[in-house]
């Protein structure tokens, strides 16, 4: 009984471990570096493989991240993205990169990334941050994690779920974010709620936020500015 028992443990633990690594598998081979030429190329883990003997140093090498983003914008803040698609190298790596800008209040409003989870990293500034737990239970609000950061300061954000960034000071800020997946994509929820195309019916949107058709019709007549 107690060796079918550990058997039963075990075999639960296996499926639960392969379901916690189903994001970006491991990697099958030294590397395998993005190309979009699928002539010559073997199709793996999402991007096509350059062949190994005409790799250089250079897919795996990218700079000009000391350079700011261009925080003149409605939200005050640029994301300088480094993933599979500017970094080839990173290719079933299962890790990305990104700088983040904030001028003085800029925001990097709630949004998530489906496929990572992400490790802020404050540089310079100070930054209120924050994530919000998935649907608890009927009657229950959705649990909100928040913290002041400064120059050092370190947080993590869970994959999936949806998190911010401010700048409470009067200068500005910068931060880096590490990203557990070589493509982690992001849906910023205004713009994806708001300024999808096509819209999403107003009649729909008008009664999840139980607001009149007249407010959603505002919104979504409204330019929702990517700081990506």
């Amino acid at each position: 009984m107690a060796f079918k028992s550990i058997v039963l443990t075990i075999a639960i633990m296996a499926v639960l471990s392969s379901i916690s690594h189903a994001f970006d598998p491991s990697p099958l081979q030294d590397f395998c570096v993005a190309v979009d030429d699928a002539k010559s190329a073997v199709f793996v883990n999402g991007k096509f493989c350059k062949d190994p003997k005409d790799v250089t140093a250079d897919d795996f090498f990218k700079s000009d991240l000391n350079i700011p983003g261009n925080t003149s914008n409605q939200l005050g803040s640029a994301v300088t993205a480094v993933n599979v698609n500017n970094l080839p190298g990173l290719n079933t790596l299962g890790i990305s990169l990104a700088r983040i800008d904030y001028a003085s209040y800029g925001l990097n409003p709630p949004h998530t990334h489906p496929r990572g989870t992400e490790f802020l990293v404050v540089l310079e500034g100070t930054l209120y941050v924050g994530f919000v737990l998935s649907n608890p239970g009927p009657n229950m609000k959705n649990k909100l994690f928040t913290k002041i950061l400064h120059a050092g300061d370190v947080f993590v954000f869970p994959i999936g779920l949806i998190h911010f960034q401010f700048n409470v000071g009067k200068t500005k800020a910068v931060a880096f974010a590490g990203l557990s997946s070589q493509n982690p994509g992001v849906i910023t929820i205004a713009n994806a709620v708001f300024g999808s195309d096509p819209p999403i019916n107003d009649d729909v949107l008008a009664k999840a936020f139980q607001v009149d058709k007249k407010v959603v019709d505002y919104l979504q007549s409204q330019f929702w500015w990517d700081n990506n």
